[in-house]
């Protein structure tokens, strides 16, 4: 049996995630809502602040107007009303897919063998995808492919120069 590399499995997770992460930051530009609005009062584009309560006596849903916590004023700025968050992890999304399926700028370069600037990269990108919505699953699977870089490098793991395969058309 083969033994498991674990950079490369956790370059195909961060891959993964990090184009996922891109196309949820496209998606929470268009339905801006932050994660946890659910805590203070639902934040929805065309109805405004709702929130949605269970009447104990009827079960019924009945619909009341709350406003949110006035600590949540901050992610409905950065979210809501300007979609700074999900512009921020557009570009840490591409930045990572440049560094996992290298451009031809990027190859063999320090930074693309720098396993410790991966994890923190995915690390931030973990904790901007956590704050809106649609960036849940990319968060969680960042958070994934960075443990995996940490196993990789806690067992001396390392991504070496790139190496250009030379060879002719048609040979073998």
């Amino acid at each position: 049996m083969g033994v498991l590399v674990w950079n490369e499995l956790s370059r195909y997770v961060s891959l993964t995630a990090s184009a996922y992460a891109v196309w949820a930051s496209f998606w929470g530009m268009f339905f801006r809502k932050f994660f946890w609005d659910f805590v203070g009062g639902i934040l929805r584009n065309p109805g405004g602040i709702q929130c949605v309560h269970i009447s104990p006596i009827s079960w019924a849903f009945v619909l009341m107007s709350r406003r949110p916590s006035p600590r949540a004023r901050v992610f409905i700025t950065v979210i809501v009303k300007v979609p700074f968050i999900q512009i921020m992890t557009t570009i840490v999304g591409f930045f990572i897919l440049a560094l996992e399926w290298p451009l031809r700028p990027v190859k063999g370069t320090r930074f693309h063998r720098s396993i410790p600037l991966r994890i923190f990269l995915l690390a931030f990108q973990a904790i901007l995808a956590l704050l809106f919505y649609q960036g849940t699953n990319a968060s969680l699977w960042s958070l994934i492919a960075a443990v995996f870089y940490i196993r990789a490098l806690t067992l001396g793991e390392s991504i070496g120069p790139w190496k250009e395969q030379r060879g002719t058309v048609g040979q073998v």
